[in-house]
């Protein structure tokens, strides 16, 4: 099973977070996963993919203004209509937008016909209802939520792969 992480990244807090995600779904046996700037993804390893989580910096309490963009214009040649999507984001603050960020890519995702994942409350602690965020300063802090999403999200993909 392939599975796609796409991010936005100004100083490498986003991609990082991308890598965290990316390590937890190869926990799951069987699973090919590759990380992708979103101005560098290999569009066929995209459309081969049975899941992709997409994630962002967050800025004036929204995803970027280059993720937007992106998303808008590039993102129609992934073939993303049934795959399993998901979202995660970086910010500065508590309350920085964050979770706004987060609803706004999967609303995007929906509109382009993914299934979205949210463990929810079901699977149990740490609970990660819409997607992973890390906040500064302790961005590494973070590293080990981001990583059981990445194993849950690819968990699930195994589970509702063609």
């Amino acid at each position: 099973m392939k599975l796609s992480v796409i991010y936005d990244s100004r100083t490498g807090n986003t991609e990082a977070a991308a890598e965290a995600i990316a390590e937890g779904m190869r926990e799951v046996e069987g699973t090919e996963v590759r990380t992708f700037h979103m101005k560098e993804v290999d569009t066929a390893f995209v459309r081969e993919s049975t899941g992709v989580v997409f994630g962002t910096p967050t800025y004036v309490a929204g995803p970027t203004a280059d993720f937007y963009s992106w998303f808008e214009k590039d993102s129609k040649e992934l073939g993303l209509a049934g795959k399993l999507g998901g979202a995660f984001a970086t910010g500065q603050y508590i309350h920085g937008g964050e979770d706004i960020a987060i609803n706004t890519i999967l609303i995007h995702l929906m509109v382009k016909g993914m299934m979205t994942y949210s463990g929810g409350a079901a699977c149990g602690k740490p609970v990660i209802h819409l997607g992973p965020v890390a906040i500064s300063p302790d961005k590494e802090g973070f590293r080990d939520l981001f990583r059981i999403y990445g194993k849950r999200f690819a968990e699930q993909a195994a589970k509702i792969r063609v």
